[in-house]
């Protein structure tokens, strides 16, 4: 009789994991590609309702641009787990011997890599369009590149919860809106303060220090409400 075969080790599992959702991803580019075209869309139509004065649209710049990435983000974080519970890979990856911590943040590391990175990447291109400072791109890129992966994180919390649920997107909205608020206010603010000329660097270590918190904290609760949307 043969040996069972061993589970593959943890780190092995969880980037062959983030390679699935990624290429899952790849043959569903509408899913990649909506997040950007409604960032583009509502950063076209904000000068059409606040004039297109440069002055007012530069003082405006900061928190127009982190609202559109919030929202954005918020558009995808209901389709994390969405497709696997669908059609029941989640439940084999609950059985998984892995530790559900880190498939967790395979699956989050994946959603961020598709939406929270290329919003950063792309954003000085809309920051031009609404005449932010060429000296707070910098500050732009890193508050988008720390904020979107917190807002990753807390928003797994919500699509972990409402997995089971047929209509969950507003659900979602509901819950974890109250949660994004801090992510906005230190990520515009960062934008604001290079703005102005003064450092950036304390709200961007603030969104750092956020970010770690989420690191260690949120998947825990994802995988809490992997279980109790599964089990119900």
């Amino acid at each position: 009789m043969s040996a069972p075969a061993e589970a593959p080790a943890t780190g092995a599992f969880c980037l062959a994991l983030l390679r699935r959702q990624l290429t899952l991803a790849a043959r569903r580019p509408i899913e990649i590609g909506n997040p950007l075209l409604f960032f583009a869309m509502v950063v076209a139509l904000f000068p059409l309702g606040l004039g297109p004065a440069p002055d007012k649209l530069a003082g405006f710049a900061p928190g127009i641009l982190w609202i559109i990435a919030l929202l954005s983000n918020l558009l995808t974080s209901e389709t994390v787990f969405r497709s696997d519970f669908e059609d029941g890979s989640l439940e084999q990856l609950l059985l998984a011997p892995q530790p559900l911590f880190m498939s967790v943040l395979a699956y989050i590391g994946a959603h961020w890599l598709t939406t929270g990175l290329l919003l950063a990447l792309v954003s000085p291109v809309f920051a031009l369009m609404i005449n932010l400072p060429g000296q707070a791109i910098g500050a732009l890129v890193a508050s988008l590149l720390l904020g979107t992966a917190v807002l990753s994180l807390v928003g797994g919390i919500g699509a972990a919860l409402t997995v089971g649920l047929k209509r969950g997107g507003m659900l979602i909205s509901l819950l974890i809106l109250p949660f994004y608020m801090p992510v906005l206010i230190f990520g515009s603010a960062a934008v604001q303060n290079a703005v102005l000329g003064t450092p950036a660097v304390p709200y961007l270590a603030i969104l750092g220090a956020m970010l770690c918190l989420a690191i260690a904290l949120a998947p825990l609760a994802i995988a809490a409400g992997l279980r109790i949307s599964v089990d119900a």
